[in-house]
Order: structure tokens, then sequence, then C-alpha cells
């Protein structure tokens, strides 16, 4: 009758986001952005996108966006999926420990 129940301490949930920006950003701003993929459109724009930790952490980067001067056009929720510590991505791995 007992089942065992994952603890949520070890399950964790990511979600992945498109940020689109007016104008092509080009390598240099990769460091800003770290664990995120730049993709220059055709329209002129460039979409960031990867995986964010939590609310807090897609704050983060989009205060990024407003500090450093960048036309925001819009963010989109592509993905969200479950994980837990072990087989998290390195990428949630480094932000999670960023926000301790």
């Amino acid at each position: 009758m007992s089942e065992i129940q994952e603890s949520t301490e070890d399950r964790h949930e990511h979600e992945r986001y498109e940020i689109r920006l007016k104008g092509h950003l080009d390598a240099r701003w990769a460091d800003r952005f770290e664990g995120m993929t730049f993709t220059q459109v055709h329209d002129g724009s460039t979409i960031l996108s990867g995986l964010v930790v939590d609310q807090a952490a897609l704050h983060g980067l989009l205060r990024k966006v407003r500090d450093l001067g960048l036309p925001l056009v819009s963010v989109n929720l592509v993905a969200r999926s479950f994980y837990t510590k072990q087989s998290a991505p390195e990428s949630v791995q480094g932000a999670e420990n960023e926000n301790k």
C-alpha cells in the first residue's frame, strides 16, 4: 500500500524560451547570454533560445536585454519539461548554482 514518492526537491521543471530581439546580434554578445543559442532570422531579428530555470532567471535575461539597450520584440515559452538533478542539462545545472 505504501508508494514511493519522489521528493519535489529532486524533481524540477525547466522551460525553453525564445526571446526575439530587433536587429542581428553577432557572436560578441554570446558571453552576455551564456547558455543561450543565437539565431539570426531573415527579417532582421535575432532569436535567443535556451533553457530557463525559473521566472527569476527569465527576468534576469530580460533585465540584461534592457540594460544593454537591445530592442525586445517578443518572449515566447516554447517547451516545458521536467528533470531530476541527476538528469539536468549542464546549462540548467550551472544556472541553478548561480541562483544559490
